[in-house]
């Protein structure tokens, strides 16, 4: 079987290259406002996707609340727990930083373009994956600071709760509230130009990854990360995904979901996003020249996420040839795979 690489997690491991080897234009004496080209694009990817949220969907959707309840606890709880029982054991200053570096992934939205497609191709339930990959993000405006909040190094602290909930309010629920008003005008167009929006999304994505590890790199920050803790760090990433893909479905199964609806809880359920990802750290650590780090595990996670799930996406969709040829019913029944 060929498997091809995503484009843009080549685009990501180029552009963290770039910054290794031209991290002055990331940094505060660049002539290029990066910092001010990042926070109009944060704003302008939200205003895109208020354009683009369904309002009939979201309403159908209520109607599933198992299988909601069950994506989003596993998003916004059971992930955070799987982290929480190792703080006691690790020790401050670097230790602290890769722990808190999983605390954040950990309490990350879950995507929304790769959730709905990668259910689409394994045949599960497509509007219930659109439901809850859109509200994921709007949840985790409010829950994410929350988790972080009480581990917060000491720089990142001085900023209140209010002010973050303030930059969140301003660059990401004001602009999605501006593009739902202005779907009526607006919205076909955005639906037209998908694709296009798409690629400014990832680009905006790769300036700040740009931003934050040419920082890091600027500050000499990865000098602390040997070999060994980027190995612990990768393993660590894999454990969590798989951990949560065989608890999704696990409790999935003792729901009584249909297969349709087990899918959508494993395929929702165990993603985070890394839009959210970059844009949350910009504004929960700001000028924290670790940032870097923070966003390790999130950019291991993502390209996990999308290999790992596009293999078992495509098994999956076999499967559901194969039982709806042998005339099997759509229950819960064939294993996690």
């Amino acid at each position: 079987m060929k498997f091809k690489v995503d484009s843009f997690v080549l685009s990501i491991i180029a552009t963290v290259i770039a910054a290794y080897f031209f991290p002055y234009w990331a940094g505060s004496q660049s002539p290029i406002p990066i910092e001010q080209i990042a926070a109009v694009g944060i704003s302008l990817i939200f205003f895109f996707y208020g354009l683009k949220l369904s309002g009939k969907q979201i309403k159908s959707g209520l109607q599933n609340w198992k299988l909601h309840l069950l994506v989003q606890l596993s998003t916004f709880l059971l992930f955070p727990l799987l982290v929480l029982p190792f703080k006691p054991f690790i020790a401050a200053g670097h230790s602290q930083t890769i722990w808190l570096a999983f605390l954040f992934l950990a309490a990350l939205p879950s995507t929304v373009s790769s959730s709905v497609v990668m259910v689409s191709i394994a045949k599960g339930n497509v509007p219930a994956a659109i439901f809850n990959a859109s509200i994921s993000g709007l949840i985790g405006i409010v829950v994410t600071p929350l988790w972080l909040e009480p581990f917060m190094p000491q720089t990142a602290a001085n900023v209140s709760l209010f002010h973050i909930y303030m930059d969140l309010l301003t660059q990401i629920l004001l602009p999605v509230l501006a593009g739902i008003l202005l779907q009526g005008f607006l919205g076909r167009y955005a639906r037209k130009y998908d694709h296009y929006l798409t690629l400014f999304d990832k680009a905006v994505i790769l300036v700040i990854i740009y931003k934050s590890f040419g920082q890091s790199f600027e500050e000499n920050i990865f000098s602390s990360v040997d070999v060994g803790d980027f190995a612990l760090i990768l393993g660590a990433t894999v454990g969590i995904f798989f951990i949560m893909y065989f608890l999704t479905g696990y409790l999935a199964d003792k729901a009584g979901f249909t297969l349709k609806d087990r899918t959508t809880a494993q395929y929702c359920g165990t993603k985070k996003s890394l839009v959210h990802g970059t844009i949350f750290a910009k504004i929960l650590f700001p000028g924290s020249a670790s940032i870097g780090i923070i966003l390790l595990p999130v950019m291991l996670f993502h390209s996990i996420q999308i290999f790992i799930m596009s293999i078992l996406a495509t098994r999956r969709a076999r499967r559901r040839q194969i039982n709806k040829a042998s005339g099997d019913s759509d229950t819960c029944t064939s294993p996690h795979t």
